[in-house]
């Protein structure tokens, strides 16, 4: 009997698990991503966020459980699903001896639009990712940033309703990756639902819906980054020393509680949810004698909500080891 799809639902995964021997890659996963939307993926190095894209993408077979992209089956209807999808992976799959005109009309060639539909597709995307000028020098003489706006054009070739990205500005610098926001950004507003894993925090926090963290094979937490956010608490106050010395001074007077201490950048953070207790805290740092260089109001970033739940998932981890071993 046909499960039952639900039409609003570009990705749906369920208890999907990924075992390579002992090594529990992909632990029990269980996601929904909403058509016209854009989910991020955030985790650590070896969470699993790439093995889960090869599995959506019919690269590798699950070892259970399931998935379904754009209503199709992984397992059962792949080339339904590869028909259904764009994919832009770490490593850039374009011919450098050829131009950027030429990559385009030889994959739209090659998935059957026709000469003449290819080149037209090639020049609208072009357009599309302000390659136009580069249109016809070879790939080889392109910038990171020209490569990869040209990876995510030849992975829109045949226009797919699903588009997932791992990790697509990995190595580019801050002006083409910004540019690579840009042309995501255009995508969802058209209506393209985006799967996208980043180790960037704050490309999550621009660019997606939803957020999902991953982490030993688990999904651990996910939301509207807003949502995450307020799980790691309210804004802070926080105070930057000018000197190490003014900073060992307020530390030492003060103390640990409550109160965060980043001795490399010489700050210290206070929740303003109290205000008496930020009040009384400060007057504590004016009377040990330290020197304050300046005030400044915080709030909780991706950042935090990326360390404080991979650092609870440690925890559970290592403790859950420990009891094992007492058994």
């Amino acid at each position: 009997m046909e499960a039952h799809v639900d039409d609003s639902h570009a990705i749906e995964v369920e208890d999907l698990r990924k075992v390579y021997g002992d090594v529990k890659v992909l632990n029990g996963i269980d996601l929904t991503v909403e058509r016209g939307s854009m989910v991020a993926l955030l985790g650590p190095n070896g969470a699993g966020k790439t093995t889960l894209v090869r599995i959506l993408t019919t690269l590798i077979p699950a070892t259970s459980g399931t998935a379904r992209v754009h209503g199709h089956d992984v397992a059962r209807q792949a080339d339904d699903v590869r028909r259904s999808i764009g994919l832009v992976n770490q490593f850039m799959a374009l011919d450098y001896v050829h131009t950027g005109r030429e990559n385009l009309v030889m994959l739209g060639r090659l998935q059957r639009l026709g000469t003449a539909g290819a080149r037209g597709r090639a020049d609208e995307l072009l357009e599309r990712f302000e390659l136009t000028e580069a249109a016809d020098r070879p790939v080889s003489t392109y910038s990171g940033g020209m490569r990869r706006r040209l990876d995510l054009a030849i992975s829109l070739i045949t226009a797919p309703p699903v588009l997932f990205l791992d990790e697509p500005t990995v190595g580019l610098d801050p002006r083409s990756r910004l540019g690579m926001w840009d042309a995501i950004k255009s995508l969802v507003a058209s209506g393209s639902t985006v799967f996208l894993t980043t180790q960037y925090l704050e490309e999550a926090d621009q660019l997606a819906d939803r957020v999902a963290v991953l982490d030993q094979g688990r999904i651990i937490a996910q939301g509207t980054p807003e949502e995450l956010k307020a799980r790691v608490g309210s804004e802070r106050m926080e105070i930057a020393f000018p000197t190490p010395e003014d900073f060992s001074a307020a530390r030492g007077f003060v103390g640990e509680e409550r109160v965060g201490w980043n001795a490399d950048e010489m700050k210290a953070s206070i929740a303003v949810d109290d205000v008496a207790y930020l009040v009384g805290k400060l007057g504590e740092i004016e009377r040990s004698g330290a020197r304050m260089g300046s005030l400044a109001l915080v709030k909780p970033s991706l950042d935090d909500v990326f360390m404080e739940l991979t650092e609870n998932a440690k925890g559970r981890a290592e403790r859950a080891s420990e009891r094992a071993g007492q058994k």
